[in-house]
């Protein structure tokens, strides 16, 4: 019930589903436009063409829920591609929300700025894959990792609180992905491996979830540079 009680730090963590999700949720399904990448477990990586409610309307909609929300979750698609994203950010802090983000890390000066100005009090940033296969996962020949790193690298700073999650998929992902994400991603405060769940959303055909024992054989390749591995979705 969206109207329950939340409690920190769980709505900082895994209970997204609990959160009133902004670009999403709030949104009828017609006014989704998917983005052609991989729907990660958690969110469809789908952006509205326009919004349904606008920024008063929205608002509005939060002060009636104080009390009773927690905080926000902004995901998407991407949120950082809104350039009106952090002056609202600001006005949901002011109603006195905690702010988790959801980002792909592609765009590392955006997500600096708004994590240094005390925007976002959570970060989780998705890693599709290890550098090797980052491209192949995401669907984007030639993709350019650069931002990608600095994402990751400011993150391993531990300026915010933050997470990094892989959705994990059969097809994408074998030992040597999970072995080299370790090496990447070494120290991290957390890490989540994602069980893929096939969906509507996901633009390529004839993927599919890895079994319960692959994702524990990968959790434990990880846990000797991250210790704090966890595996969701089973």
């Amino acid at each position: 019930d969206s109207d329950s009680a939340l409690e920190l730090p769980d709505v900082l963590d895994d209970a997204d589903e609990e959160l009133l999700v902004l670009w999403e949720e709030l949104l009828p399904e017609d006014e989704l436009l998917e983005l052609p990448e991989l729907a990660e477990e958690d969110e469809a990586d789908v952006l509205p063409e326009e919004p349904a409610l606008d920024e008063d309307e929205l608002l509005a909609f939060l002060k009636k829920r104080q009390g009773l929300l927690d905080g926000v979750a902004v995901t998407g698609g991407e949120p950082l591609l809104r350039p009106e994203l952090p002056a609202l950010l600001e006005k949901i802090k002011a109603l006195g929300y905690a702010i988790k983000l959801d980002t792909n890390g592609a765009f590392p000066e955006q997500l600096e700025a708004v994590v240094r100005a005390g925007l976002a009090d959570y970060v989780a940033m998705d890693i599709k894959n290890s550098p090797a296969r980052y491209a192949e996962t995401a669907g984007v020949p030639g993709l350019a990792l650069t931002p990608i790193f600095r994402s990751v690298s400011f993150l391993l700073r531990a300026t915010v609180d933050y997470e990094f999650r892989t959705t994990a998929v059969a097809e994408l992902h074998d030992d040597a992905s999970f072995v080299q994400l370790g090496d990447w991603l070494m120290g991290a405060k957390r890490y989540f491996i994602q069980c893929f769940q096939p969906r509507e959303t996901v633009l390529r055909a004839g993927l599919s979830a890895p079994s319960e024992m692959q994702l524990h054989c990968w959790a434990e390749l990880v846990r000797p540079k991250i210790p704090a591995v966890e595996i969701r979705g089973i």
